[in-house]
């Protein structure tokens, strides 16, 4: 192959930026091509022809010797100073040099494989010749986006993300930049194609100079700005791609348009070069970064355009990933707080006060299934649950709002808390096998996928006892009046979701003015997991003189749980109330029919004993339906109560196990109307079991 025939052949390797040439085996260059930036200071009809031994003032290496001699391919740097002074560089696979001198100085590669004949005889070795500024540049820029890959996007904050990126901008090409997001974008919209001649409102979140304070900066972190469509900015943004701009007197008002402390801005710190970037992701505009040159004299130039795109498209996928985050963790927090109580129902207040803390956990762990709820039951009952779901995110909070769903309905119609657990774990071995079935996997069959841990109390204000069970939950808090703190013996169930093994419920007697703690594991995630102290944690909150019982959930917070928190935390603390006897009326009627008169006649004088006239008429109803419907079809014995709180409850005991049924009468039936009276009549009524057979009860409004 001919000197220029191999010449020919290298220029598309090397590229127009790079000179190339052919050495042949006596040393002679046979062909030379300066490239397009003439390196090295040779033309070709100056050397070719001559030996590299004569073009230099210094001894050639005899390994770069040998490798057009002999055909040994050489791998090394040497430096060759020119006979005029002038100094060259022969590297291959090194990194580039500073000539000492402050000389530009240039990079000769040597190919590691000779030319050689059909003999094998050697013919010489090709050879480049570069710049080391372009290769020092392009190492420059991988070094930067190398740095920029770590440290940009280290959380899913966009703030945060925003100023990662004015950091490592300032700390490499630019003197001052700044980072505006639109203020959609950062609101939790849905990010959508802007619309023609739709004004693009943007929201400063970063900014940083070479100068302390940011003296360049006219707005505020977080102030919202606009930019004028015939701004370079607002030219960036119609095309969607990078603009670089050099600041002259000319095309400063475009700058100023729509804002003159800008221009004046720029005309007191000498801003020149001005390069603004669209930051894109997925094929959406979210926001844009301008970077500004005053100190650096050098203008930006199209390389650092190029490495001002590949750092803004990185930063803008982190923005992306940041809010579409955030919008998950607000629906998710949204749908979570949505489904718990935000005040005690008003028909608890004379049975228990109650006080309550909700705290998600850090936003790059996700909202989890933590829940609480406080439940009016019938006969001034309270029902009290705490549950955690497993997981996070949108999933953990779907299926807490089924589960507390559930528990309300299960609550609803009286089920003891054991029999209420059970339902509650068919109901989370449901979900699983549902949620296998949706992914095609057969269900675990010894940990539950969709898993959760639940504890349910259910207090009487008049007994004043409390019974409870739990499922793989958190022992409670009892915090007597006399200042002693425990927790409660309660007999520990498997979590929910494992299906096959009961629940057991411990009953209690609790005097007037307990407290009791209910919580999820994430409030001990600061802890020990130490019994003692925590036990010792809880009296000392829980026994200061103080009576907000809100106080002492906020003090219970602060205490256990650490700064990050990496699950979240409910508490719910109670503090019981008693029913006085007058408050409670009990009346124990006979078998006998006349029975219901006398029932009526109780009834009446107890209200004008409490000062309830305007109920007469109601309650001479229910009560008479009621009395008479446990003495026709139930057992002895029976007993009439009247309970007065936020409404007039009466209820009627028996011994029989068959509950009433609401049905709607014929027109020829002599019976079947009676209960239908007492629903019209009443705010609700219901049964529930009783140990020893049923209860009828009925709510009357105290104004009707």
């Amino acid at each position: 192959m001919k000197p220029t025939e191999l010449l020919r052949f290298a220029r598309p390797v090397s590229g127009d930026t790079c000179a190339v040439a052919v050495v042949a085996a006596s040393g002679e260059l046979s062909a030379w091509d300066p490239g397009r930036r003439g390196l090295l200071g040779f033309e070709p009809a100056d050397i070719v022809g001559h030996r590299v031994r004569d073009l230099f003032a210094e001894p050639v290496p005899e390994a770069l010797v040998r490798c057009w001699e002999q055909g040994v391919a050489w791998t090394g740097e040497t430096v060759l100073r020119q006979r005029d002074g002038g100094t060259a560089r022969v590297l291959l696979h090194a990194r580039p040099l500073q000539d000492l001198s402050g000389q530009v100085v240039w990079i000769a590669v040597v190919e590691p494989a000779p030319c050689q004949d059909a003999a094998g005889r050697s013919m010489g070795a090709p050879a480049t010749a570069a710049d080391p500024a372009e290769r020092h540049r392009a190492r420059r820029r991988l070094g930067v986006l190398n740095e920029a890959s770590e440290r940009i996007g280290t959380t899913l904050d966009l703030t945060r993300t925003a100023e990662e990126l004015a950091q490592v901008v300032i700390e490499h090409f630019a003197d001052f930049v700044v980072v505006e997001v639109l203020d959609r974008v950062l609101s939790g919209e849905e990010a959508r194609r802007s619309r023609d001649g739709e004004l693009l409102v943007f929201r400063r979140v970063a900014q940083g100079s070479v100068l302390p304070g940011c003296p360049e900066s006219v707005v505020k972190v977080g102030a919202p700005l606009t930019y004028h469509v015939r701004s370079p900015t607002g030219q960036a943004l119609a095309v969607g791609r990078p603009l670089l701009s050099h600041v002259d007197a000319e095309n400063l008002e475009q700058w100023a348009a729509g804002n003159p402390a800008r221009a004046a801005s720029i005309r007191k710190y000498g801003i020149h070069s001005i390069l603004s970037v669209p930051l894109r992701a997925r094929g959406l505009t979210l926001g844009v970064m301008n970077m500004s040159r005053h100190r650096t004299r050098e203008p930006f130039v199209e390389e650092d355009l190029l490495l001002a795109e590949e750092l803004a498209s990185r930063a803008a996928v982190c923005f992306d990933n940041a809010r579409r985050y955030a919008r998950e963790r607000a629906t998710a927090l949204t749908l979570q707080r949505t489904l718990l109580p935000e005040r005690a129902p008003r028909q608890v207040a004379s049975a228990i006060e109650v006080a309550a803390r909700y705290l998600p956990a850090e936003p790059d762990v996700g909202i989890g299934g933590d829940w609480f709820d406080v439940i009016p039951l019938s006969g001034m009952r309270v029902g009290l649950v705490v549950g955690d779901v497993v997981g996070h995110g949108i999933q953990a909070s779907a299926t807490m709002g089924r589960l507390c769903t559930a528990v309300r309905t299960l609550a609803d119609v009286d089920m003891p808390p054991d029999e209420l657990l059970t339902q509650l774990d068919d109901l989370v071995l449901r979900l699983d096998r549902d949620a296998a079935e949706g992914t095609g996997e057969a269900p675990e069959t010894d940990l539950a996928e969709v898993g959760a841990t639940c504890l349910y109390a259910v207090y009487d204000p008049v007994s004043r006892r409390c019974s409870m069970a739990r499922a793989g939950h958190p022992l409670p808090v009892l915090m007597t009046p006399n200042g002693t703190a425990s927790f409660l013996d309660v007999p520990a169930g498997p979590p929910l979701g494992l299906g096959g093994l009961p629940f057991e419920v411990a009953e209690f007697e609790l005097p007037e003015g307990s407290v009791l703690a209910f919580y999820t594991d994430g409030l001990l995630e600061g802890t020990e997991q130490d019994t003692e102290a925590e036990r010792t944690v809880f009296h000392e909150v829980l026994s200061a003189p103080t009576p907000a019982l809100q106080a002492a959930c906020d003090m219970l917070v602060r205490r256990l749980l650490p700064e990050r928190r990496t699950d979240d935390a409910a508490v719910l603390l109670a503090r019981t109330k008693a029913l006085g006897d007058d408050q409670v009326a009990d009346w124990q009627p006979g078998p006998e029919p006349a029975a219901v008169a006398q029932a009526r006649k109780w009834s009446i004088g107890k209200l004008r004993d409490w000062q309830l006239q305007d109920l007469e008429f109601v309650t001479e109803l229910v009560v008479s339906e009621l009395v008479t419907n446990a003495l026709r079809y139930g057992r002895q014995p029976v007993l009439l109560r009247l309970i007065r709180g936020t409404e007039l409850i009466c209820e009627v005991s028996d011994a029989g196990s068959t509950a009433p049924h609401l049905r709607r009468a014929r027109t020829f039936d002599e019976g079947g109307r009676g209960l239908m009276i007492v629903a019209q009549l009443t705010q609700r009524w219901g049964s529930r079991p009783t140990p020893v057979g049923k209860t009828i009860w009925a709510e009357i409004p105290l104004t009707v």
